[in-house]
């Protein structure tokens, strides 16, 4: 029996090559989806290949579909993909005959509602806030007075104009511009890039280094702000050395880098004014604290002035400083020559008496005086030398009688004294063997007392004595604090040490060793040796 009939029969369909077939579907497919726009979740998403084409899928609740952005559209996207996302995708819809797939080649890309984008900017936001990023402490204050201002932002744009203009009619400055994309793919990498660039100038170099930092973009929607919400640009702007401003769209419009920057000001402009003061304001300010200063000491000068003059009327004048003086003056000069008269007089009148005594017979007689009392002491010592005379002879002639007898009695004297000589030898040498074995022994036990009592027996015995750093004994671990140098003294030789934190304070108490005691003895005999 047949399944087919005579019209239905296979052999009159159309034979098509797998090639064809797969043609015509890719054909089909792209005309029937040239243009479509898909809402999905992102799936798979690695970054960008090593070509610059991006693989990822798109997906639902129910499905899911392969997709491509190639190396030129990937740059043209205002916002990068990231996993997890929830786009709306435009382009349309192709095949790849080599495996039977098919996927849609995006063109554009944006996020699905404001509300996803809100979503991750928050969700960013916590996690940089969290790292401490966003600190009011790590935030520096703004020079009063920069000698360099450096800007980052589109070198064609009217924000870089309104800057320069600004601080030109404020206090003109030096501005350094660092260009930059502030828009589209990439513009957040060279954001980063000029604020870690700037801070690697040094003070020194060719270009001069910032003493504030600008970065500044124009408004725009989110999507159009999104390189400032980056976070490499927000790291950057919180490692900067230099103090940042951002100004970044106008004053509703908030980022990532306003937080991270030192200052935030609501336009480019309003930057500007932040950065520089006011040149005029500023002179005029100094002419008045000037004029104040003026007027401040003249009116100092004029109160010395009258405090001068006050003191110089208080002050008495020269005539009555020098009244006194001259008086006594006077009156000295008046009486000089009456007492130079009287003291002539008086002197005449002393000389006069001392001279009245002064006459020949008065000197006569005490010459006379004086000689009898010479005379009479020769006498007194001729007659005390002829008695000392006398008392010598007699001396010398009874030594002369002894000393006749003397040899006969020497000789006697001599034998007895060598008899007694020889028993005090005797004596001497076996008291003197006595003495030296008692003190023999008496050494010998006081050393075998010391050898008992010295520490060194209980160092052997696996104790150890602790020194400080003066070489005295270390009694208790009260006496230590921390940091001191100390000596740990072993049986076989001492180790350096140094105390810990804890010091010398006692951790427990505990019961008295045997090395402890027998370490204080050892401490005071240390002076015999």
């Amino acid at each position: 029996m047949s399944f087919f009939s005579d019209t239905d029969s296979p052999s009159n369909l159309a034979e098509y090559s797998v090639s064809e077939l797969s043609g015509s579907i890719k054909r089909t497919v792209e005309q029937a989806f040239d243009q479509v726009r898909v809402r999905g979740e992102i799936s798979g998403y690695r970054g960008p290949h090593s070509s610059g084409h991006a693989y990822f899928s798109l997906k639902d609740d129910k499905a899911r579909i392969d997709a491509v952005i190639w190396k030129g559209s990937f740059s043209r996207l205002r916002f990068k993909p990231e996993e997890g996302m929830e786009v709306i995708a435009t382009g349309k819809i192709t095949t790849f005959p080599g495996s039977s797939k098919y996927q849609i080649v995006i063109e554009t890309l944006e996020p699905a509602g404001a509300g996803a984008l809100m979503a991750l900017l928050e969700e960013r936001r916590r996690k940089l806030a969290a790292e401490g990023l966003f600190d009011a402490e790590r935030k520096k204050p703004l020079p009063f007075l920069p000698h360099v201002i450096g800007v980052i932002t589109s070198p064609t744009g009217a924000v870089i104009r309104d800057i320069l203009h600004r601080i030109a009619d404020r206090f003109p400055v030096h501005v350094v511009v660092w260009p930059v994309k502030v828009q589209g793919e990439g513009s957040g990498q060279e954001v980063a890039a000029a604020i870690d660039g700037f801070n690697g100038f040094e003070p020194s170099g060719p270009i001069p280094r910032p003493d504030v930092l600008i970065v500044a973009r124009g408004g725009g929607s989110l999507e159009d702000l999104w390189s400032f919400n980056d976070e490499i640009v927000v790291r950057a702007a919180a490692a900067s050395n230099i103090p940042l401003i951002s100004a970044v769209g106008h004053e509703t419009d908030w980022t990532l880098i306003d937080h991270a920057s030192d200052r935030r000001a609501p336009t480019p402009t309003g930057a500007a004014e932040m950065a520089v003061p006011v040149k005029a304001d500023l002179e005029a300010e100094i002419a008045s604290l000037t004029a104040r200063l003026r007027g401040a000491m003249a009116r100092q000068m004029d109160n010395r002035r009258q405090g001068v003059r006050a003191l110089a009327r208080a002050l008495p004048s020269l005539d009555q400083l020098l009244a006194l003086p001259r008086r006594r003056f006077d009156e000295a000069a008046t009486g000089l020559g009456r007492g130079l008269q009287m003291n002539t007089v008086n002197k005449r009148r002393a000389f006069e008496r001392t001279a009245a005594h002064l006459r020949p017979d008065m000197l006569i007689a005490r010459i006379t005086e004086r000689r009898q009392r010479v005379t009479d002491h020769l006498l007194r010592a001729d007659r005390i030398v002829e008695r000392r005379l006398d008392q010598l002879r007699a001396r010398l002639s009874a030594f002369d009688v002894s000393l006749r007898a003397t040899p006969a009695r020497i000789k006697t004297q001599t034998e007895r004294a060598g008899d007694r000589l020889k028993g005090l030898a005797l004596r001497a040498q076996s008291a003197l063997a006595g003495d030296l074995s008692r003190r023999r022994a008496l050494v010998q036990a006081q050393d075998r007392m010391l050898q008992s009592l010295s520490y060194r027996n209980v160092l052997k015995r696996g104790y150890a004595l602790v020194r400080d750093e003066d070489g005295a004994p270390v009694k208790g671990a009260a006496s230590l604090g921390p940091g001191r140098a100390i000596a740990i003294e072993f049986n076989d030789g001492t180790v350096d040490a140094v105390t810990g934190s804890g010091g010398g304070a006692p951790r427990k108490k505990v019961a008295k060793t045997e090395a402890v005691e027998a370490a204080k003895p050892a401490t005071r005999q240390g002076s015999l040796f």
